[in-house]
C-alpha cells in the first residue's frame, strides 16, 4: 500500500543576528559568517510575503548596495546572481562572496552608508506543523492540494528542495513513490519561480487533474 502524502504547513519567526553591515567591505564579511538560514532569508522571503513574482527576483543584498551605497554597478552584478537556480544555500553564499571581493579588489571601494541606513543582518527561524490534509492516491491529492493554504504549497515546493537539501520537491518525490513517473517528471518539469503562488497551485491541479483523466 503506498504511504499517504501529508501536507505540511510552516510559520517564520524572523530574528535580528546582531550583526550589521555599512559598507561593502562589512558585508562580506557578514555574508561570509551569518547562518545559510539568513542567506535564504535575504534571497528568498519575498516568495512568501507577496506571493507574487517581480521579472527579476530581488535580494536584500543587491537592494541595499544601490538603493543606500548607491553603487549601482556592483548592485547590478549582485542583483544578476539567479538565486532561483541554486540548489545549495552555500553555493548562493558563495557567488554573492565572490562578486563582492572582487569588487573590493579592484575598486577598493570603502563608501560607507549613512548614519542609521546599515544593512541588517537577519535570519528565520522555521516551525513545521501538519495541516491535518492527507491524500492516500491522486484523486485524493487533487481535492486536497485545492483546500490547503499557500504556506503549504511553499514549503512543499520551494523550502524542501532548497532549505531542507533535497533533490526534489515533496510531491515530485511522492508520485515517484506511488509509481507515477511520468506525472513526477511533468510537475518536476515546472518552474514555480514564473507563477505566482495561486498560479502555481492552478498549474499543479491541472497537470494532475488532467493525468488522472486520461488514465482512467
Amino acid at each position: 500500500m503506498a504511504v499517504p502524502f501529508r501536507f505540511y504547513s510552516q510559520a517564520h519567526l524572523v530574528k535580528v543576528l546582531g550583526r550589521k553591515a555599512n559598507n561593502v567591505e562589512t558585508l562580506v564579511e557578514g555574508i561570509k559568517n551569518v547562518p545559510g538560514s539568513s542567506i535564504y532569508y535575504h534571497t528568498h522571503r519575498f516568495l512568501q510575503q507577496h506571493h507574487y513574482l517581480s521579472p527579476e527576483p530581488p535580494n536584500d543584498f543587491a537592494y541595499w548596495i544601490g538603493s543606500i551605497l548607491n553603487q549601482a554597478r556592483l548592485a547590478e552584478a549582485i542583483a544578476s546572481v539567479d538565486t532561483v537556480s541554486f540548489v545549495r544555500i552555500e553555493d548562493l553564499r558563495q557567488a554573492f562572496i565572490k562578486i563582492l571581493t572582487a569588487s573590493l579588489k579592484h575598486e577598493r571601494n570603502s563608501m560607507e552608508c549613512p548614519e542609521g541606513q546599515d544593512f541588517y543582518f537577519r535570519s528565520c527561524q522555521t516551525f513545521v506543523f501538519p495541516t491535518g490534509h492527507v491524500a492516500n492516491d491522486l484523486r485524493e491529492f487533487l481535492n486536497q492540494i485545492k483546500m490547503v493554504t499557500v504556506h503549504s504549497l511553499y514549503f512543499h515546493m520551494f523550502e524542501a528542495p532548497l532549505r531542507l537539501k533535497k533533490e526534489e520537491s515533496d510531491f515530485v518525490a511522492w508520485f515517484k513513490g506511488i509509481g507515477e513517473l511520468d506525472l513526477a517528471k511533468k510537475i518536476a518539469r515546472l518552474d514555480p519561480y514564473t507563477m505566482t503562488l495561486e498560479g502555481l497551485r492552478k498549474r499543479i491541479i491541472k497537470l494532475v487533474g488532467d493525468y488522472v483523466t486520461a488514465k482512467h
